[in-house]
């Protein structure tokens, strides 16, 4: 596996430790509908946390969020509206970035809630 797929990996294991300790439950991880992918659904109380972790070794091309473009957007708009629909759910929705950045050996981490809106 390439370095930047471990990394990938080692960003999303992160983000789940981040949300645990924050009080969600984790429903899913790399949900996938047709060509739309989630990295974690969590649950905290009332709300559903659609959760896209971008991690990145260096800051140099750009913040890790702005990856998250109007194409991506879409897609996991309609991923969530089918796994809302599949289980039969009653929720509010929020979409959150969780960005991790390295430098050296230290990891950054920050959660960015109600990142984005869809309409």
């Amino acid at each position: 596996m390439a370095a930047h797929n471990d990394f990938g990996k080692k960003g999303e294991e992160l983000a789940t430790q981040h949300l645990l300790e924050n009080g969600y439950d984790i429903l899913e991880r790399n949900y996938v509908f047709d060509k739309a992918e989630i990295d974690i659904i969590a649950r905290k109380e009332d709300i559903l946390a659609v959760v896209e972790v971008k991690a990145r070794s260096s800051i140099d091309f750009g913040n890790p969020q702005d990856a998250v473009n109007k194409k991506k957007i879409q897609l996991l708009v309609k991923a969530i509206d089918h796994y809302i629909v599949t289980n039969n759910m009653d929720a509010e929705v929020r979409f959150d970035i969780i960005t991790i950045t390295k430098n050296n050996k230290i990891h950054t981490l920050e959660h960015m809630q109600d990142a984005f809106y869809h309409f």
